[in-house]
Formats: C-alpha cells, structure tokens, sequence
C-alpha cells in the first residue's frame, strides 16, 4: 500500500493532466466530451486519494512534518487549476480566484516562514472545511461543464451555472475567512 506522502505527491502530479484535457480536449474543442470525462476522472482520483492520504497517514502513523506541508499544497495546486479552467470557461468570477490567490499564497508564505523557524502547521479545521468546499465548488464546475458540453440547450444550464458561481463565492469567503484567522492565530509565532 502506498505511503501517504507518496499519494500526495501523485495528487500533485495530476495538476498538469488536468490543464492539458481542459485546454487540448475542451477549450480547444479537439474532444470536448472527452475532456469533460477526463476531468472528473482526474477530480474524483484527486479528492479519493485526498481523503486516503490523510486516512493512512492517521492510521499508520505516518504523520510527517513534509507532509504537513505538502498535503494542503497539493490540495490548492490541485483546485487552483480547476479554478483557472473554470475562469477561462466563464463559470467562475476573476475576484473570487483573486481572493483565493490571496489566500492560498499569504498562508504558504506563513508556512515558508514556519518552517525556517522549524515549526511545521498542520491544517486547520477552517482549512479542512475550505478545502472541502473547493471540492465542492470543482465538482460544481464540473457538473455546470459537463452539461455545458454534453447538453448545451439544457433548460436547467443557466440554473447551474448560476449556482456552481454561487458555490464558488462562498469558498472565496470561507477562504478569506481562514485567511484571517490563520493570520491571528499563527503570525504571533513569527515574532515579526
């Protein structure tokens, strides 16, 4: 069975699999179809081993201090490039990436800044609950696509468009969010 730092590292390496079916298959039209279903196969392979790499690393003791870092990582890299795919679609609303952006590089500079100090940070449960709802947002995206693609006179597209922008708002506020609390609990550790 693989190590949860190993699954982690795969996660990550799906990041450049996605951008290539969404611009190659989808935006380029080449197979959109195609592309759609590559898409969730890549989210869904993303969001399980997400969910076993933690598991394991819990259950077999296999909580490290690169995996601490690594794991939110590999969870932003990996719903940052569905966001990109999503924006370029018209789905989701430049702020809402730009409040994500925000937030996703402040806290990984706090976390380079940690780690000099040699203090690694786990995630928090607001990031937990951030990244669950980035999840869902992709996912959301994913369906407003797969109908975009699949069904593109639908009755029911404009509905969910409207609501996967929807659930893409409330993470960029979930995010800010745990931006500021991040901020209030783990700044006072810098000494700055």
């Amino acid at each position: 069975m693989p190590s949860s730092n190993n699954l982690t590292i795969i996660r990550i390496c799906c990041a450049p699999f996605i951008f290539l079916a969404w611009y190659f298959l989808v935006e380029l039209g080449h197979s959109p179809r195609l592309g759609t279903l590559i898409l969730w196969a890549l989210f869904c392979f993303g969001a399980s081993t997400d969910i076993l790499d933690g598991y394991l690393a819990r259950k077999m003791g296999q909580v490290t201090d690169i995996g601490k870092l690594m794991d939110p990582f590999s969870d932003m890299l990996l719903t940052v490039t569905f966001f990109v795919c999503f924006l370029n679609a018209d789905l989701m609303r430049v702020w809402t990436l730009i409040i994500i952006l925000w937030r996703e590089f402040t806290i990984m500079f706090i976390r380079m800044l940690m780690a000099y100090k040699q203090i690694a940070i786990g995630a928090s449960f607001a990031g937990k609950l951030k990244t669950a709802l980035y999840f869902v947002g992709v996912a959301g995206g994913l369906i407003a696509l797969t109908l975009r693609v699949w069904l593109p006179t639908h009755r029911f597209l404009p509905i969910v468009e409207f609501l996967s922008g929807l659930l893409f708002i409330i993470a960029a506020l979930i995010a800010l969010i745990s931006l500021i609390n991040y901020i209030r609990t783990h700044l006072v550790n810098l000494n700055l």
